[in-house]
């Protein structure tokens, strides 16, 4: 089996795990940047998918959680030190 060939099947793999939307958010572009970056570093382009993957969701992961605790500190409006107080 060539290596394209194996590239194919960890990106299935990959795709057929994660089959939930919430779950693949990443997971597409980091399997397809870590498999290219597997494959130049050593022809190891289904590992560099498979942790392009975990790295991609953990990453769209801990942004959306950041984004929903900025859209909660902006709906928390916190009056300035320099308001007069009743």
């Amino acid at each position: 089996m060539s290596k394209f060939h194996t590239l194919i099947a960890g990106l299935a793999a990959c795709l057929a795990v994660a089959s939930v939307p919430a779950q693949a958010k990443g997971c597409l572009k980091g399997a397809a940047v870590g498999g290219v970056a597997g494959h130049v570093a050593g022809h190891h382009a289904v590992a560099g998918a498979v942790v392009g993957c975990a790295v991609g969701h953990h990453l769209a992961a801990k942004k959306d959680r950041e984004d929903r605790e900025a859209a909660r500190a902006a709906a928390v409006r916190v009056p300035p030190a320099s308001a007069p107080r009743p």
